[in-house]
């Protein structure tokens, strides 16, 4: 029996001002898959996971999420996703541990020092546990805010560009925390502005442009849509410059 789709969107729109930033998105997202949306810089993704997650209200359209819609069933929606924004969101004075007990309690799991403990071996932490999260490095501290966002077990998890500003070290740790989200059956909607990420985490990228899905499918159907492009680097700039859809 086929799951039904994480996330159903139809007719997406959001304006600001005379602004245009969503035109009308259509997208399904698979349960259990990794998702990438991938665009340049005020394409209009971050205004899509804003809207996903109800931060924002849509001018238009439906999304659905776990089952529930967006703009009705709100409260819904936020027991069942988790957000990692492009700001690290640990506290830098407790431990890593402490991070996530704390997390853990806020959101009244049982048993949160047995939770906490088994994130920290998960995201390879241990030796760090002990120690200030302050003093980690940004793919470090990035692996623990991703831990953290996995307390409760959400059906839905939202990453918005979440190797902003690491360096290559950094990125690698970071995709590896992903992949294992990936592997344990997670539904993961991943934005970027990175191809190379896109390719390497994803099983299915939608290409927006100018508030639009350009192109969607996994890497080969792009590349193909883009008239068998060697790379996503040249499919994404066919794409966008020439409008072409999947």
């Amino acid at each position: 029996m086929t799951a039904e789709p994480a996330a159903i969107i139809c007719g997406l729109r959001k304006s600001f001002g005379a602004h245009d930033v969503l035109n009308g998105i259509d997208l399904e997202v698979p349960t259990g898959a990794v998702f990438a949306l991938l665009g340049a810089n005020g394409a209009g993704k971050t205004t899509t996971i804003a809207i996903l997650t109800t931060l924002l209200k849509p001018d238009s359209g439906t999304a659905i999420l776990a089952g529930f819609d967006v703009a009705t069933q709100g409260a819904r929606v936020r027991e069942a996703i988790t957000v990692t924004g492009q700001s690290v969101s640990v506290d830098p004075v407790l431990t890593g541990l402490e991070n996530l007990t704390l997390i853990a309690r806020l959101r009244h799991v049982a048993r949160p020092k047995q939770v906490a403990a088994e994130l920290v071996e998960r995201f390879g932490l241990g030796a760090a546990a002990g120690k200030p999260a302050g003093t980690y490095s940004g793919g470090m501290k990035r692996r623990l805010d991703i831990a953290m966002s996995l307390i409760g077990a959400p059906k839905i998890v939202f990453l918005d560009e979440p190797t902003t500003g690491l360096d290559p070290a950094g990125r690698r740790e970071v995709w590896g925390a992903i992949g294992q989200l990936a592997d344990q059956g997670a539904t993961v909607i991943l934005t970027t502005q990175h191809m190379e990420e896109a390719a390497q985490l994803a099983g299915s990228i939608a290409l927006l442009h100018d508030g639009v899905i350009a192109a969607i499918g996994d890497q080969a159907a792009i590349l193909a849509a883009a008239g068998n492009a060697p790379d996503l680097e040249s499919a994404f700039l066919t794409l966008t410059g020439a409008g072409v859809a999947l």
